[in-house]
């Protein structure tokens, strides 16, 4: 018998995040939104005590050899990490993309790294003041195609460090992770762009390293509340065991094991942005719902479809789509927690969560007229903020690809 029931301890926790998604969250989502670049101060300081503990955890964890899916039980943090990300991205999408965590690149580190890399990196997550993390792929003329990526990192072999130039675009907690110096930014770059993918590997810089700088702060549609850059790397030096991995990955008689293992990231990373996208999905719907519930508007649920009218049709249509998205995310993150592989139902989550928030957050707007196309009402910003999901962690495109390529064991020179 299939069981849905989720432990009472996560469901405890879960009811916290959500308390602070609408006492800390909500009352500030506007003002947050119109001043793009202000830090959420209340938020951090909520979730700041959280995440100390549970990265003291992981710590305890990694010196206990529990800190992975045991093969004879689940991995029941991963099932919680995906709820409060859907519970903190009801309150606010923006907010939770700034939560005091490394962020994307905790997820590259928990892929590829090795435990000792964890316990040193994630060391200073233990104790104050709150820092930031945050991952760096996506260049100016590399976007989807990670072939193309042209950042380098080259070998100092008199001092045993690596070299890296290049520019990074559309960098999540870019700023803060700078603006501390005990944050961290993970930088995918070549050791030999000849290679292709096979020369591509994951670095580690740390804080305020010397040959980093900031070159833009974007403006945004949605998500104003999370802070984005691009970053310039000229000549920035970094610890040659700052490679992630094992420090054999840099030979060129390993091939794409690097380029793999980074992939290894989305795998994990796209049920968090489909868990991210449920929540704003459910953010428009219920608002939807109790906005026109006041006006004496709420589905029979007891008709047959011919006999609703057209905004009852919608509604029905809107629950459905959020519950056919949420239940593929929970799929994916179910074969996270036992360990399975879940690399097709990753792109297959991400691509109908990212479509179905984009047509939700729409609709609701359609729904409410003229006072859902205001500034007066949330629904306008939960329309901004759904498309991001649409886009990052792998378009909708690159997802349908990689599904299409699973389904029918096609290489990506046979399906392009």
């Amino acid at each position: 018998m299939i069981d849905f029931t989720i432990p009472p301890e996560i469901v405890e926790k879960i009811d916290r995040f959500h308390q602070i998604a609408i006492e800390v969250m909500r009352p500030v989502a506007r003002q947050l939104d119109e001043h793009e670049h202000e830090r959420a101060v209340d938020y951090t300081n909520a979730m700041w005590p959280l995440v100390k503990k549970q990265y003291a955890d992981r710590i305890e964890a990694i010196n206990n050899g529990t800190d992975s899916a045991a093969p004879d039980g689940p991995n029941w943090t991963l099932l919680e990490n995906i709820l409060m990300i859907e519970a903190l991205s009801w309150g606010d999408a923006g907010q939770y993309l700034g939560r005091p965590t490394p962020s994307l690149g905790g997820a590259a580190i928990d892929a590829i790294g090795t435990d000792e890399q964890k316990l040193r990196l994630y060391e200073r997550w233990t104790h104050d003041p709150p820092k930031w993390g945050c991952m760096a792929i996506t260049e100016p003329g590399a976007g989807s195609d990670n072939s193309s990526m042209r950042t380098t990192a080259v070998l100092d072999e008199e001092t045993n460090e690596w070299i890296l130039n290049g520019e990074k675009v559309f960098i999540t907690n870019g700023k803060l992770a700078l603006d501390e110096s005990h944050g961290l930014s993970v930088v995918w770059a070549t050791i030999d762009p000849q290679a292709g993918r096979a020369g591509i590997k994951s670095f580690v810089v740390e804080g305020q390293n010397p040959g980093v700088t900031i070159a833009k702060q974007e403006h945004k549609l949605g998500i104003r509340a999370s802070d984005t850059v691009s970053l310039v790397f000229q000549d920035c030096r970094i610890p040659y065991e700052n490679l992630l991995g094992t420090t054999d990955i840099a030979t060129k008689s390993t091939g794409n094991k690097g380029f793999k293992g980074a992939m290894k990231t989305f795998n994990a990373s796209r049920p968090s942005v489909a868990a991210g996208a449920i929540g704003v999905a459910r953010a428009a719907l219920e608002f939807c719902q109790e906005t026109l519930a006041a006006e004496g508007i709420v589905v029979d649920y007891s008709k047959p479809k011919h006999q609703l009218t057209a905004v009852e049709r919608d509604l029905i249509e809107m629950e459905a789509r959020y519950r056919g998205a949420h239940h593929l995310t929970m799929k994916a993150v179910a074969m996270m927690v036992y360990g399975d592989n879940n690399r097709l139902e990753a792109s297959q989550c991400k691509y109908r969560a990212g479509e179905a928030v984009t047509w939700i957050t729409q609709k609701a707007v359609d729904l409410l007229g003229p006072m859902g196309y205001s500034r007066e009402l949330l629904a306008e910003k939960f329309m901004r903020d759904a498309k991001i999901n649409d886009i990052y962690e792998g378009t909708r495109q690159i997802n349908l690809l990689i599904i299409a390529r699973s389904i029918l064991g096609y290489s990506r020179r046979e399906l392009a």
